[in-house]
């Protein structure tokens, strides 16, 4: 029988359990800089919880997008610097982590929030490259591999989207073409660096002539077809997929199994867990092997010590989604969640 806890391989890594941490904001950091004593202190803390993979908060790749001051800055001189004492730090508990890339809006010059279809080669090739030199600061400073941002509504979510991608060049049009972006992104990346690469897929759009769950599976075939060695698939943002029942019967039963079944590479779902029973019966009862948490360790950071102690255990987190709406990785209900646990006597 499969335990949430069982030692486990991810591709190449060995896994102190089937709990992938995913992050989402960081509202922590300091300004120009970026890591803090806080920041620290909660990734040693979920580093030394019993978490398998850590995937960081959003690294946005522009200083002008919506969503780079809820983020660390890569432009920061001493970012690799700072960096390196965060990977290096979460290392000391055999965990591997991963830098999550992405952005939201593309700005050149005076034109912001340059639409897809109005992108020229120049300006794909500059994101290309931009995407090329955040891996490579990624590598300098330690960390294992990348999460490549195509889930929810990040800018290469939409591009890959037949519901936003008008194109009629080579990149847009079929799935090949669509996804040509990534691709040539990937492959750059796996030429230049030993990091692994993951990335995060919705299982399905929610507009009408968007993805649909088969073409997210030939997407993922295409993925590992061009050398990428995870996913993780995430659900829509939307108010209807939030309920669980929702969630278990169309992303968990449904549609997450379905990727699982067409690829070779571990696949990571995405969200809705509560419980440790609940975890337990996903992955006994599925082809599900490994499990996506956010918001649960910003309401505590530590929780997994508890339910490996006792066998059992609830998230503390209430949904209130508070630190997803107001973009903070610290917790409203449960502030005390924040303080430094000493794991030095252990």
């Amino acid at each position: 029988m499969k335990d949430l806890f069982d030692y486990v391989k991810f591709g190449e890594f060995e896994l102190n359990s089937r709990v992938i941490r995913t992050g989402l904001w960081e509202s922590q950091r300091e300004q120009p800089g970026n890591m803090t004593p806080e920041i620290y202190n909660r990734y040693e803390n979920i580093a030394a919880s019993g978490v398998g993979l850590i995937i960081t908060e959003l690294y946005s790749l522009y200083p002008q997008d919506v969503f780079s001051k809820y983020s660390n800055t890569l432009n920061y001189k001493y970012f690799v610097r700072e960096a390196k004492d965060l990977t290096d730090l979460v290392h000391v508990y055999d965990v591997p982590i991963f830098a999550q890339l992405g952005f939201v809006q593309y700005h050149k010059h005076a034109e912001q929030n340059v639409k897809i279809e109005d992108l020229t080669i120049e300006d794909i090739r500059k994101i290309q490259t931009d995407f090329i030199i955040a891996a490579q600061k990624m590598d300098y400073a330690g960390f294992d591999g990348i999460q490549i941002a195509l889930g929810n509504y990040y800018f290469l979510t939409r591009f890959i989207s037949p519901y936003f991608n008008k194109r009629e060049d080579k990149y847009g049009g079929n799935t090949l073409n669509r996804l040509r972006i990534v691709l040539e992104i990937i492959k750059v990346i796996k030429q230049n660096t030993n990091l692994h690469i993951n990335c995060r897929l919705n299982a399905f759009d929610i507009q009408k002539g968007g993805l649909t769950i088969n073409e997210t599976i030939k997407i993922a075939k295409l993925l590992e077809k061009h050398g990428v060695d995870s996913l993780q698939i995430t659900r829509p943002r939307s108010p209807q997929y939030f309920s669980r029942e929702n969630y278990q019967k169309k992303i968990l039963a449904g549609d997450c199994n379905s990727i699982i079944e067409n690829v070779n590479i571990p696949v990571i779902m995405g969200g809705g867990v509560k419980s440790l029973r609940q975890a337990n019966n996903i992955i006994n009862k599925t082809n599900v092997e490994f499990i996506s948490m956010q918001r649960p360790f910003v309401a505590d950071p530590s929780f997994l010590v508890d339910w490996q102690i006792e066998g059992e255990g609830e998230v503390k987190c209430r949904t209130c989604n508070n630190c997803y709406w107001k973009k903070t990785s610290t917790c409203f209900i449960y502030p005390e969640a924040q303080l430094n646990v000493d794991y030095s006597s252990e």
